[in-house]
């Protein structure tokens, strides 16, 4: 009897010791819900003449305790931030201007963090036309090892979006300077790709600047990639 009583005793310890030792998985991204990428807000409560409401939502993701809401004004670069342990939340945002948003996802078990894809968005105001949002680059992607061609070249590609659908022009910009200065080519808006000459074992900064018809002009931000 005292045989069997101490397997018992010394099975559990090993389960016990096992279940000890598994690692806490890390939090999983959220899929963006509202404020609609590349859209205008026009659901949020008013405040007053220069301030509304607006309630941002998102998917639920697993192994994830809290949520961080991240929201830029993209005119004057101030953030503000707010953590929820739900899937929405409300912050004051000034009317008419562009914001960008993004969620990071938490878990007090891990140290780890991962973040949502970053949507902008205009929060509805007296505003009558709107700058082109920043492009978004494709290919690419920031900070990506690539391959170069046969030619010695990468594909450079992003997408546009513009409420007004004025867009007239974009000008790329290419340097192995972190911040790119050398503009190589304007381009029409139907264009979305191009292919530039690169060398093996360089990193080269891009980005693109996006015109519409009023002279609006938005910056995409400075994307990165190695040729290997």
């Amino acid at each position: 009897m005292m045989r069997f009583l101490f397997l018992g005793i010394c099975v559990m310890m090993a389960f016990t010791s096992c279940k000890k030792k598994r690692t806490p998985s890390p939090p999983e991204a959220v899929q963006l819900v509202f404020p609609e990428e590349n859209s205008e807000c026009t659901t949020g409560l008013s405040l007053g003449p220069e301030t509304s409401q607006v309630e941002f939502k998102w998917s639920e993701a697993d192994n994830t305790e809290t949520y961080e809401l991240r929201v830029t004004n993209t005119s004057t670069g101030t953030v503000q931030t707010i953590t929820s342990s739900t899937t929405s939340a409300k912050l004051p945002l000034a009317k008419g201007e562009q914001f960008s948003w993004i969620v990071r996802s938490k878990n007090s078990q891990v140290d780890q963090t991962v973040s949502s894809e970053i949507w902008n968005f205009y929060n509805s105001g007296s505003r009558t036309t709107f700058a082109p949002f920043p492009a978004n680059n494709v290919s690419p992607v920031s900070s990506e090892n690539v391959f170069k061609d046969i030619n010695n070249e990468v594909t450079l590609s992003w997408t546009v979006s513009d409420l007004d659908n004025d867009i007239v022009s974009c000008e790329v910009y290419f340097s192995v300077e972190a911040i790119p200065v050398d503009l190589i080519r304007t381009l029409q808006p139907t264009v979305n790709s191009i292919k530039v000459s690169v060398t093996a074992n360089t990193v080269y900064y891009w980005s693109i600047i996006v015109i519409d018809a009023q002279g609006n002009k938005s910056n995409s931000g400075i994307y990165n990639f190695k040729v290997l």
